[in-house]
């Protein structure tokens, strides 16, 4: 199959500390002039420069790969293992130290969902300047027109200005115009975690939609299971470099690993790896108070959070994961008709199921918090569980086995406090 994308040896390095200091007047207008000339010194240094790492911070270095047309290829890696930065470069929007990256055919970037957008337009004149700044032609984007706004759901409000639009309705309208681009190359940085719940499953459809349209995807995430579920090979980054490239579920267990020793190390709370507006932040997460969990048996869920401002209607939601299309429990208070509320600083919480209906197995926990339209603290990997067989006199396993897609337990009691 014909290869669409070759990296070779691949580099970019920063110089750390290089900011100008104020002065005067006359100061400033001499470094203007003068600039151009310090900026071709600099740039030589850059590129013949040791490893001096008091310096000079490599955020890439010697990263070789090809892509065959077709490919879904999934990066992944900590925060700083210099995914972003790879995907930068290939887009053309920042240029490399060394090495060569060449892209055989039609490039479109979501590396920032509503780059582009202006608060003063409307909607539908969003929609038209943002399609067009991602590389469709104005034809394009006028056929596709109605489909964006059906899946974007702000049909409504598609005549008011973006001044008037909530966060989660911005970026509903954002990301149904970047789905909707048909490049022969799609690079894909961190989008999919946007709007609420309900948004997140269709953006996720969506994708695999696009993945099985025969299109060459370049996929940046931290949700593992999206990336179990759409790429055919993967791509592990460590500290700039190529750890691993090679089988998703090896890749993906290499990094699940390194997860489990960071979350040891990091507080929930403390952990970076996560989206959303920041006014709910998790800080803790405990099943049984520590102590085993078993098949079938009650459980019992404790997380706490901080919130930055008074909420009235908070949504939470506790998933056990296994893949992509395998999500196999969920419990969530707003579909269970728990209304929640957090107060300015410290909040607590309490979930308990009558019985896990699970069979036994290590599951991954995403952890969401959303308010009425957008998300406010979510991650995908926010902790590991372990389910055990049950213990002797509990349910038969047949009575709880794992079917494709979110499942809703036995009713659950919510409480605060």
């Amino acid at each position: 199959m014909e290869t669409i994308i070759t990296v070779s040896k691949l580099g970019k390095a920063y110089r750390i500390g290089s900011a100008e200091r104020d002065g005067t007047l006359a100061e400033v207008a001499w470094r203007t002039l003068t600039a151009p000339v310090r900026n071709l010194r600099r740039l030589r240094q850059l590129r013949n420069v040791a490893a001096d790492a008091t310096t000079v911070h490599h955020a890439l270095s010697d990263v070789s790969f090809s892509v065959r047309r077709g490919e879904v290829l999934g990066i992944i890696g900590h925060n700083g293992a210099g995914k972003s930065t790879l995907l930068k470069v290939l887009s053309r929007i920042t240029n490399p130290t060394s090495g060569a990256a060449e892209l055989r055919g039609r490039v479109a970037s979501l590396l920032e969902v509503g780059t582009g957008f202006h608060a003063e337009l409307t909607g539908r004149e969003n929609v038209m300047m943002n399609g067009i700044l991602l590389g469709m032609s104005r034809g394009e984007v006028t056929q596709k027109f109605d489909e964006i706004v059906a899946f974007s759901g702000v049909a409504k409000h598609i005549d008011t200005p973006l001044k008037f639009y909530s966060s989660g309705m911005k970026v509903r309208l954002a990301f149904a115009v970047a789905a909707h681009l048909d490049p022969e190359i799609l690079i894909i940085d961190e989008v999919l975690a946007v709007g609420d719940l309900a948004f997140q499953e269709k953006c996720l459809s969506k994708m695999d939609d696009v993945s099985a349209s025969g299109r060459t995807i370049l996929f940046v995430s931290h949700n593992m299971a999206a990336v179990e579920g759409l790429c055919d090979r993967c791509l592990l980054l460590e500290g700039g470099r190529v750890v691993f490239d090679g089988d998703v579920p090896t890749a993906v267990a290499r990094y699940r690993a390194s997860v489990a020793r960071r979350s040891g190390e990091t507080p929930l709370g403390e952990r970076t790896d996560r989206y959303g507006t920041g006014e709910f932040r998790f800080t803790e997460l405990a099943f049984n108070g520590g102590e085993a969990v078993y098949a079938g048996a009650p459980l019992s869920v404790a997380v706490a959070g901080v919130a930055t401002t008074a909420l009235v209607d908070l949504q939470l939601t506790v998933r056990l994961c296994r893949t992509f299309k395998d999500r196999v429990l969920m419990l969530d208070s707003k579909q269970e008709g728990a209304r929640l509320t957090a107060m300015v600083g410290p909040n607590h919480y309490r979930i308990e199921l009558p019985r896990l209906p699970v069979v036994p197995g290590t599951y991954l926990v995403e952890l969401w918090a959303n308010g009425a339209d957008a998300t406010l603290d979510g991650m995908f990997d926010a902790a590991s569980l372990t389910v055990l067989p049950p213990a002797a006199g509990g349910y038969a396993t047949r009575e709880y086995d794992a079917r494709n897609g979110p499942v809703l337990p036995p009713p659950a009691r919510w409480s605060e406090g």
